[in-house]
């Protein structure tokens, strides 16, 4: 590999969605689309670490691509048709070098006729540039059956009547909507992997926080839009002290916060200042606030739990979601004891039967009860149902020290 081609593929990734966007507003063929610019991208691998990147190179990106899809067509149709076709949609590098059609992509990825799951795997694919076989290891199905998810996903796009055009604003709330909770999603799979043998998949992560800050831009006064953007900061701050030499998570109490990136807590936190309280105040916004409260404390015996405890109420009235509740628990049991923290678990334990976040959190708080024997049994519970071996590999740990004072990996 030349020294030039991770700063190629760099490149590559970042040009990607603009290029299939720009070929999609131009021929308004999804599935031609993308396939002819994942060949234009094979090709841009092997020529310009050799011949160097051209002056334009997303130019030349959606020349190549345009060549294929055009190439295609001819041997599907008459040749004659297509040529006039080509003469009519010549690229203009003018019109190509001011147009950035990525969070268009992103709103069409995100259209209300799909599933979040089938939104997500899309989304990752057309404006993540993730292949169809990484994807496929994220969520723990064959290469083929995601292949056919996407496919399906652009299908049911195309019979909604999907186009390549940015939301109106009657549509843009559902679309938003959507849009925020795929992003959200991305992240969370980039945080904490649900698959494989490493806690974090940075390039979720990076790439979830490089289209917030695009929707950012586009929608500077959206208070939703800047709370989701303050949340993955103050969160993905933490990524550095969150992992052991082992490989294994460390839990944020124990974490060493001299390791935190305060560049992006504060960055984070000014943004959060900026909005927070706008109404209507979100789900997003409150959770930025959680997670800000928590990056604020010097250590975790001065985190301000009772202010946590009633921004997760505020959370669970918004969202009536039973994970929000679990982790109410936690701060619950950091206020009131971790006899009150389990009789908040208790009120979602029958709706979170065999999630292994229940068994992590009941653990925890039965360990801080001095309950070390039924804490060890959910300890190996959750370790049971864990999909991710870091996270597996950590519960065993802590199910061992409570019943020997030793690590038994």
């Amino acid at each position: 590999m030349s020294e030039a081609q991770p700063a190629i593929e760099d490149l590559l990734r970042t040009l990607a969605p603009q290029v299939l966007g720009a070929l999609i507003r131009r021929y308004g063929d999804f599935d031609g689309a993308e396939d002819a610019v994942q060949e234009a991208m094979i090709t841009a691998l092997e020529r310009w670490p050799r011949d160097g990147v051209p002056e334009h190179p997303r130019g030349w990106l959606i020349t190549a691509a345009s060549h294929r899809l055009i190439d295609r067509w001819r041997s599907e149709l008459a040749r004659r048709e297509r040529e006039e076709q080509d003469q009519r949609r010549t690229v203009d590098d003018a019109e190509v070098a001011g147009t950035d059609d990525t969070l268009t992509l992103l709103f069409l990825c995100c259209h209300p006729a799909l599933t979040p799951a089938s939104a997500i795997a899309l989304t990752l694919r057309a404006v993540g540039g993730l292949t169809t076989d990484e994807i496929a290891r994220a969520f723990l199905v064959p290469s083929a059956t995601m292949g056919q998810r996407i496919s399906r996903a652009k299908g049911k796009i195309k019979s909604a009547g999907g186009r390549f055009v940015p939301p109106t604003p009657e549509e843009r709330p559902a679309r938003l909507s959507s849009v925020l909770r795929v992003l959200y999603l991305i992240f969370t799979e980039g945080h904490t992997a649900t698959a494989g043998d490493r806690l974090h998949r940075v390039d979720l992560s990076d790439e979830a926080i490089r289209l917030a800050r695009l929707l950012r831009g586009l929608l500077p006064e959206d208070g939703e839009v800047a709370g989701l953007l303050a949340l993955l900061l103050l969160v993905d701050a933490r990524r550095a002290a969150r992992i052991g030499r082992d490989g294994l998570p460390i839990p944020l109490a124990e974490q060493d916060r001299s390791r935190w990136d305060r560049k992006l807590i504060m960055e984070g936190r000014q943004l959060l200042d900026e909005v927070f309280g706008r109404r209507p105040v979100g789900e997003y916004q409150l959770q930025a606030a959680i997670a800000s409260l928590h990056d604020h404390a010097p250590t975790a015996a001065a985190t301000d739990w009772p202010h946590i405890v009633a921004l997760y109420g505020a959370l669970e009235r918004i969202t009536a979601s039973p994970v929000v509740t679990l982790n109410r628990a936690v701060a619950v049991g950091q206020v009131d004891g971790p006899r009150a923290g389990l009789a908040v678990v208790d009120d979602v334990a029958e709706v979170l039967a065999g999630q292994q976040r229940l068994y992590a959190v009941r653990a925890h708080l039965l360990e801080q009860a001095g309950d070390h024997q039924a804490a060890r049994a959910d300890y190996l519970e959750a370790a049971r149902l864990a999909t991710g071996e870091p996270e597996r590999r950590f519960l065993v740990l802590r199910a061992s020290w409570l019943n020997a004072g030793r690590p038994e990996v």
